[in-house]
């Protein structure tokens, strides 16, 4: 584990994407946050090493699995995904968002609010998923009646103890205080 912020290499740190708000999707004053390669793609057991890696970080696992195939998002918890086999196509954002390819080895740390999609995948498509210690998950999928309710929620979310990642030396711990 590095000791600060400047001890990531460069081809670790955070790729940052800033959804806004787009009337149904409320996506997030937090920027959503890529890691390229934070584990071994090819390595078999990189699921258990994702796993080890946001648990140590107070992100205890929760799930293996995939990635719904319609735009959802969570109002009172954060969530990372740890991609550890096989790609796909994701769309962050809700319809009006962005597409990212993402692939074995990449974590992505979304923010409450911001909406998520699997658009396609392949067969071997397989991500651990976390959220911060002490935070539970609901399920929103942009009807009318979620907000402002949920709106609400998401500013009450706290902040995170560390960045699932690099703990308190990662890009989370900067970007998004």
């Amino acid at each position: 584990m590095p000791d600060s912020h400047t001890d990531i290499p460069a081809q670790c740190r955070a790729i940052c994407h800033q959804l806004k708000d787009d009337g149904i999707f409320p996506n997030s004053g937090l920027p959503l946050l890529v890691y390229p390669l934070v584990v071994d793609p090819v390595d078999k057991e990189n699921a258990a090493a994702f796993e080890r890696c946001f648990a140590a970080n107070g992100w205890p696992p929760a799930w293996r699995n995939g990635i719904y195939g319609y735009h959802h998002y969570h109002s009172t918890a954060h969530e990372v995904l740890g991609i550890c086999r096989g790609q796909a196509r994701v769309k962050m954002g809700g319809p009006e968002g962005i597409e990212i390819d993402i692939h074995a080895g990449t974590a992505v740390v979304i923010p409450a609010g911001v909406a998520h999609k699997k658009v396609a995948a392949s067969s071997d498509f397989l991500v651990v998923g976390a959220y911060p210690e002490g935070q539970r998950w609901d399920m929103n999928v942009g009807r009318p009646d979620e907000r402002p309710g949920t709106d609400v929620n998401i500013r009450r979310v706290p902040l995170p103890q560390a960045d699932p990642v690099y703990g308190k030396a990662g890009d989370l711990m900067q970007l998004w205080r």
